[in-house]
């Protein structure tokens, strides 16, 4: 049996250099919208540093918890869990650094600073659609019988993870504060109702693959609708933090705001209950 060994560990390496490959096509898909909005360019020029290194940083935990449920591989374990975050992240920042210089937004004799900004604002992102990709872009779907099932602390993290992503999309750009300067006071209570009615209908009601069922529907939307917005609504802050976008406005215009960045906040952490 042990010429058998060599076999298997080749079949291994082609293994893992499948899922590496399916990794980087997840960073590209899932970040393709952010590598191609200009905001998102200019905040990796001007962002403060802090916020730049509070962004990765509170990004690791999300990566790691992300590299637990799903993963781009089928490896299990906290080494191993660790090992996906950590090359989860390198795709995020090759992916980046490669597609800003093709689009000729990173050049060659830019300055270090601004360079290094651009592309590590967008690893993050890339490096959560590499840690997806297996469960989404693998023709068993990740589907594995010893796949981690999350806990209800563990669904409301994937929730938060979702609403980041849908989050990140929106806060760099001008419109998310043009939409909140045009609201009216009756606007902003039927945006928040629209966001938790849709997040529980998503979640529980539209029938798409990967839905849960609601045996107690009350309980439900008590337990996870609308602890799912109030995330939505915490991540959108950090978010709008991150981006600079409370600096010098008023208490009203910054709630008005942290309610149009949660409308999407909030579909995407019903997508994420859908989609992990």
């Amino acid at each position: 049996m042990t010429p058998a060994a060599p076999f298997v560990n080749l079949d291994r390496e082609r293994a893992y250099v499948s899922d590496l490959g399916r990794a980087f096509a997840g960073a590209l898909v899932f970040n393709i919208p952010l590598l191609m909005t200009m905001e998102m360019w200019e905040q990796g020029v001007v962002m403060d540093r802090w916020r730049l290194l509070a962004f990765i940083l509170a990004g690791l935990p999300l990566l790691y918890g992300l590299a637990y449920y799903a993963g781009f591989s089928k490896r299990r374990g906290l080494v191993n869990d660790a090992l996906d975050t950590a090359v989860a992240l390198a795709v995020g920042f090759v992916t980046a650094s490669l597609l800003l210089i093709l689009f000729g937004v990173v050049e060659w004799d830019a300055p270090p600073r601004e360079a290094l900004g651009m592309v590590a604002l967008q690893a993050v992102p890339g490096a959560m659609g590499a840690l997806l990709a297996r469960r989404q872009l693998s023709g068993d779907g990740g589907g594995d019988t010893d796949e981690n099932s999350a806990s209800y602390v563990g669904e409301l993290f994937l929730m938060a993870a979702g609403a980041l992503f849908f989050a990140l999309n929106i806060a760099p750009t001008e419109e998310i504060v043009l939409i909140a300067y045009k609201a009216s006071p009756a606007h902003i209570l039927a945006l928040i109702a629209v966001s938790i009615l849709l997040l529980h209908l998503i979640v529980f009601k539209a029938g798409f693959a990967g839905q849960e069922e609601a045996d107690h529907p009350a309980a439900a939307f008590l337990h996870f609708t609308l602890p799912g917005y109030a995330i939505a609504l915490g991540v959108s802050l950090f978010t709008l933090v991150l981006f600079g976008r409370v600096d010098g406005h008023s208490f009203a215009g910054v709630v008005q705001t942290l309610i149009v960045l949660g409308f999407p906040a909030a579909i995407g952490a019903a997508a994420a209950r859908l989609l992990v």
